[in-house]
């Protein structure tokens, strides 16, 4: 199976570490980390990661915004939604706006 480059996206330092950890212990290498939205989008094209993950809420810009700012750059973009609360609406605006799941 392909490595993958990761970018983990979240304004919980807990859930960065956990999410991390989980990728690398896929044998995936994480490229970038992003504690909100913007910081996101920049670190986006600059590190061209084959997948994010990426939370719904974080200050600044939300992750449903964030994911429209990154497939304005990169259509074919991979973005995963990861929430720790009950957003069924939240999650099914993320998939609107290009989120993979």
């Amino acid at each position: 199976m392909k490595k993958l480059k990761a970018m983990v996206v979240d304004d919980s330092t807990i859930m960065i570490v956990t999410i991390t950890k989980m990728l690398n212990d896929l044998g995936n290498s994480v490229v970038a980390l992003a504690r909100t939205g913007v910081e996101a989008t920049n670190k986006y094209s600059v590190y061209k990661p084959d997948i994010v993950t990426m939370d719904i809420s974080m200050p600044d810009l939300s992750g449903i915004e964030a994911v429209k700012n990154i497939i304005a750059i990169d259509s074919k973009a991979i973005i995963i939604m990861i929430t720790s609360q009950g957003q069924e609406q939240l999650v099914l605006k993320s998939v609107y706006a290009g989120a993979k799941g």
